[in-house]
């Protein structure tokens, strides 16, 4: 049941993570840095959030809380990535600590307690806590990039009208095994 849950997380955490890359490169140069008005964020913007916390949130997981001293949470939400370059340098980067970290759980640790601002946690509490504030932002990258195209937008899933379609080619696959994302490929 471990290795299971540690494999579907995984996936998730995957899956939102392209889906957010099947966003953003649908856009151009300067509509990562767009921002509706002077009180929202920017892809670019969430990005170095999420990059901020993943960061605070996997580096040392199973030993140090989760909110490192030196983490600088309200410079997170400061224009300071300037190129694309960097934005999907610090995008991998937090991803990256985020695989590293959950690579290093298994059936010896997964009963350890974690600690985020000194509150406890299971691994799944803390896991899932963080699954679904990273899913809320890649729901924002997406939201974004679709206003951002417009009538140009691609979609992620199933496209605006094709519910019928989709469903038909599904059911007749018969029952399978498998991942929503899957079926998007």
């Amino acid at each position: 049941m471990r290795t299971n849950y540690l494999n579907s997380v995984t996936k998730e955490f995957r899956y939102y993570k392209g889906l957010a890359e099947k966003a953003m490169d649908q856009l151009n140069e300067q509509d990562l840095f767009w921002q509706y008005n002077e009180e929202s964020n920017s892809i670019a913007v969430i990005v170095n959030h999420l990059r901020g916390n993943m960061l605070s949130r996997w580096t040392d997981f199973l030993t140090s809380d989760g909110e490192k001293e030196w983490r600088q949470r309200d410079a997170e939400f400061e224009d300071i990535i300037d190129t694309p370059d960097e934005l999907y340098r610090r995008w991998e980067e937090g991803w990256q600590c985020l695989f590293d970290a959950l690579a290093m759980v298994n059936e010896d640790n997964f009963e350890q307690k974690i600690y985020i601002r000194n509150q406890e946690h299971t691994i799944i509490e803390a896991v899932n806590r963080q699954l679904a504030h990273y899913a809320n932002h890649v729901g924002q990258i997406v939201y974004i990039a679709r206003m951002i195209k417009g009538k140009d937008w691609k979609s992620l899933t199933v496209p605006k009208g094709g519910s019928k379609a989709f469903n038909e080619s599904k059911f007749a696959k018969g029952k399978h095994s498998g991942h929503f994302s899957d079926d998007l490929k």
